[in-house]
């Protein structure tokens, strides 16, 4: 007589006790890697599920890849913290959840005070067969025309709107935090020039920087 596979259930959640957090469908989790020596996996649940008497508990994960993971590797605009949402689905033991992190939508993480350990964003999903990005295109800023990384000072030219790293505008980090108006070479016009010079003493500042955020 052939015996059939143990039946399975689904969990709701689930109680991960060596790190006392609940976890469900949904959630991002951290997860051990491979090699002590790599940094902790990052995966969103999509089911949880337990045999009939609710052991041998089991996650079926989607993968999120690092930049340096990608088929192109990490680029200069890629964030510390970015990641890539996979089609690279997996089952792993639920023993492996070593944490809780919040995966941001890229617009929400721009708009964090403080960026904590368990914060990463994510703005593209990726193929990891073929290593093509969805969406294949975003918008990029500066005389460099490289899309935005968060971690990177940039300016905003009060004309355009564009922004601007400093170093693309022979400037330093420090320079451009002291600046109380910039416009970039192709908005300087004479007119405009004068216009700044005549308002300076009255106007509050109203150039904006985007600094690097703090991390806690």
């Amino acid at each position: 007589m052939v015996k059939g596979k143990a039946p399975k259930k689904t969990l709701d959640s689930y109680a991960v006790k060596h790190i006392n957090k609940i976890v469900k469908a949904g959630d991002c989790v951290l997860m051990r890697p491979a090699e002590q020596s790599k940094p902790q996996y990052v995966a969103r649940i999509e089911r949880i599920e337990a045999d009939a008497r609710g052991g041998n508990v089991k996650v079926h994960v989607r993968w999120y890849y690092r930049p340096e993971e990608s088929i192109g590797g990490r680029r200069q605009f890629h964030g510390s913290k970015e990641l890539f949402l996979s089609d690279h689905y997996d089952v792993q033991s639920a023993d492996t959840i070593e944490g809780k992190c919040t995966v941001h939508t890229f617009k929400s993480y721009t708009k964090l005070d403080a960026v904590g350990n368990d914060d990463y964003f994510c703005r593209f999903e990726y193929n990891s067969a073929t290593g093509a990005f969805n969406p294949d295109r975003v918008a990029v800023y500066c005389k460099c025309e490289m899309p935005y990384n968060p971690d990177d000072l940039m300016v905003q030219c009060e004309g355009c709107s564009d922004w601007f790293h400093p170093a693309c505008i022979e400037m330093t980090a420090e320079e451009a935090k002291t600046l109380d108006h910039f416009f970039c070479e192709s908005c300087s016009s004479e007119s405009q020039k004068k216009l700044q010079n005549s308002h300076a003493a009255s106007r509050h500042s109203d150039t904006k920087v985007d600094t690097k955020r703090i991390r806690r």
